[in-house]
């Protein structure tokens, strides 16, 4: 194998190691991405790459709702909200990208300028996953729980279509709440409510 070639999904040679569902390059994560710029991908804390699935519309819609919904808050109380385009790298070495995302403003000012046009070094305080037809839902639980690890105040594990909300805190368990019809951020996220009306799927 030619040690020079470059990781291009698609094309050949391909140097990595693949092991379903994540895989080893010989770039750094940063070249990977430049030179697959049409994939969504993470990296775990082993520094392996995971490809993540494409979303269906309805999917899309629904996440849309939640980061318009955590935008506009974030825009009134403060903060800087993200969607799920973005990569954050965790005190554990992962680069993620939760579906949706906050942070304080005053931990985000503490990342500097250039660190935050890459993999900004820092935990959000609040992460929403959003689960779709593509995803498995056990991975999920185990990035909620990696978000846990690494410092969220908060995280949301929304499943549309047992219409169930797993609320993830570093206190407590994971607890579950069935079909409500706004979920309150409450103390984290002060005066933040969201509507569920439209991210719950047609049954």
């Amino acid at each position: 194998m030619n040690p020079s070639s470059k990781s291009k999904i698609g094309e050949e040679p391909v140097p990595y190691w693949y092991s379903p569902p994540s895989f080893r390059v010989r770039e750094s994560f940063d070249e990977f991405v430049q030179i697959n710029p049409d994939l969504r991908v993470e990296q775990n804390s082993n520094g392996e790459i995971e490809i993540l699935s494409p979303t269906g519309a309805e999917s899309a819609y629904r996440n849309l709702s939640i980061c318009v919904q955590l935008w506009n808050w974030s825009k009134k109380f403060g903060g800087k909200s993200f969607d799920s385009s973005v990569l954050f790298t965790l005190p554990n070495g992962a680069k993620r990208g939760p579906d949706a995302s906050w942070i304080s403003s005053d931990r985000w000012e503490s990342v500097s300028k250039p660190d935050r046009e890459r993999f900004a070094s820092i935990c959000p305080d609040f992460v929403i996953e959003l689960f779709s037809p593509s995803d498995r839902l056990s991975i999920l639980q185990t990035k909620m729980s990696e978000y846990v690890l690494n410092g969220i105040k908060l995280g949301w594990l929304i499943d549309p279509f047992s219409r169930t909300v797993h609320v993830y805190t570093p206190s407590n368990a994971p607890q579950v709440f069935d079909a409500p019809l706004q979920v309150s951020g409450e103390p984290i996220l002060g005066g933040f409510v969201l509507e569920m009306k439209e991210i719950w799927a047609e049954q």
